[in-house]
């Protein structure tokens, strides 16, 4: 039982204080989301908890869903971010000063892995080489 609090609350507190301390935006993304889907959690367990405790297996289903969601092989809160959150949010009027809209027109349609070396390409060579790269893959694309 004591590991529950660790892998749903330790973990993440710990990860979260790294990924404020990192240049990168993208794990700042795996972690607010995780915060925000273990609320709603939280909130499911507070309003449903007679009828939850009626069910002796919920503990470890949201253990499982706690380390889906943390554990950086599955990256659940990532994938959630990706497939349901996103769609609903304009994600234009966020992320780097930097970016031009062209760029972040092109990260928008990227995988969370490809936009994290993307962000990795940026940070190393700034982002006017990132520019263009995108500028290269247009002119490619328009050949064919």
């Amino acid at each position: 039982m004591f590991s529950w609090p660790g892998a749903m609350l330790l973990y993440p507190l710990y990860a979260s204080m790294r990924a404020i301390e990192s240049p990168s935006t993208l794990d700042d993304q795996q972690w607010l989301t995780y915060w925000v889907l273990y609320s709603f959690i939280t909130l499911f367990e507070l309003s449903f908890h007679k009828v939850l405790s009626w069910l002796p297996f919920w503990p470890y289903m949201k253990l499982v869903i706690c380390m889906w969601l943390v554990l950086p092989m599955f990256n659940g809160a990532a994938y959630i971010y990706e497939n349901y959150v996103r769609r609903y949010i304009n994600v234009t009027s966020y992320g780097a000063n930097d970016y031009t809209m062209k760029n972040k027109k092109a990260i928008q349609m990227m995988s969370f892995d490809a936009r994290k070396a993307v962000e990795r390409y940026i940070d190393r060579h700034g982002p006017q080489a990132f520019e263009k790269v995108i500028s290269a893959a247009e002119r490619e694309a328009n050949k064919h």
